[in-house]
């Protein structure tokens, strides 16, 4: 005898409780393995890509995991340390960066920049704490980066956990589909679809337009010779999965700086507006509709929100699933919202809609 739904309901809700406390109380113990398969499944389309060349599933997985390595191997020994020192520089500059923009508006607005004036005192501030909290910033990220991510889990817990899920994937899989409840595994594997489709759009899709935006910008800024250029580029490919928002942060910080160092030259600040505008118009007209389309469905709003909530809830393992877990959610959402609407509570005793 099959159970009701509320008992269904009541079991599944149980459950999901049960494994969001689970997590809850152990936070940062389950980060490297969040690491360790996010890895595995943005790796899993190269090694199914080796094995149809005719490798079998091991030998693609050594392969596929060799290279990514050799990648953040790459990354971490030449870039990650010129990025932390302009990180550093650019906060340690800031308040030189407000007395220069001080001086520049008491010479030209003399009126606002009176002696001991809101606006004086505000700039003058605002440097003081750019240079205390963003100090403190970039302190905290180092030294929680080495006590989350220490030397044993980036050299060691990472990669192992990411092979052995990566070998044992399209094992795994299969295995969750046995357990599937018999009366609801064709729901929950077209479910399963959607949110694995809504994922590779967004975390390789997404993941691919903002390792290009960021590289495109860093390159670009650091050829017309924006100091910290591979800082703003950095940041704004990293908020680029929020649309408009990297390009607003970035782009702001970009032409601000560039205001201040190449005050007089015109044509070099025009320079730095016009890489932001190209930027967009190539991540907007060519990168997303190709990499990532149009099936995320999830709006900026509802981003910042999850990565509040998430990052409050469950520290830096929920910033890390905050976006992909909202992703799926939002199938969830989208399927509900389809039962509702084929439902009796929407369309009434008579079977039609109130449209109809």
């Amino acid at each position: 005898m099959a159970l009701s739904v509320q008992e269904q309901v009541r079991y599944w809700g149980i459950a999901t409780a049960v494994i969001l406390i689970i997590l809850w109380f152990l936070g940062d113990v389950v980060l490297p393995f969040v690491l360790g398969g996010a890895i595995a499944y943005c790796l899993d389309p190269i090694a199914d890509w080796f094995e149809r060349l005719g490798c079998n599933r091991a030998i693609a997985t050594l392969i596929t995991s060799f290279g990514a390595i050799l990648a953040f191997v790459i990354l971490a020994l030449a870039v990650l340390p010129l990025l932390i020192t302009q990180a550093q520089a650019l906060v340690e500059t800031a308040p030189t960066l407000m007395q220069d923009l001080r001086d520049s508006l008491t010479m030209r607005f003399p009126s606002l920049m009176v002696e001991d004036s809101p606006l004086q005192q505000s700039l003058s501030r605002l440097g003081e704490t750019i240079q205390e909290k963003g100090g403190e910033l970039v302190a905290s990220i180092l030294s929680s980066a080495r006590s989350l991510l220490n030397v044993l889990v980036l050299a060691v817990v990472v990669p192992v956990v990411a092979f052995y899920l990566l070998l044992d994937w399209d094992r795994m899989v299969a295995r969750v589909d046995e357990m599937l409840p018999r009366d609801h595994a064709p729901a929950i594997r077209d479910l399963a679809t959607d949110i694995d489709k809504t994922l590779a759009a967004f975390i390789r899709g997404q993941g691919t337009v903002m390792l290009i935006q960021g590289t495109f910008y860093a390159i670009a800024l650091a050829a017309v010779g924006l100091q910290f250029g591979l800082v703003v580029g950095a940041i704004a490919g990293l908020l680029s999965f929020i649309p408009y928002v990297g390009a607003i942060v970035g782009g702001g910080l970009a032409i601000g700086l560039a205001l201040f160092q190449f005050w007089g030259e015109w044509w070099w600040i025009l320079a730095v507006v016009a890489i932001f505008f190209f930027g967009q118009f190539v991540e907007g007209n060519i990168l997303t509709p190709k990499l990532v389309g149009s099936s995320v469905g999830l709006h900026p709003v509802w981003l910042l929100f999850a990565l509040s909530v998430f990052g409050t809830l469950f520290g830096f393992v929920g910033l890390l699933v905050a976006v992909p877990v909202t992703a799926a959610l939002g199938v969830l959402a989208r399927f509900g919202v389809g039962k509702y609407q084929e439902g009796l509570l929407y369309r009434g005793m008579d079977g039609r809609g109130k449209d109809s």
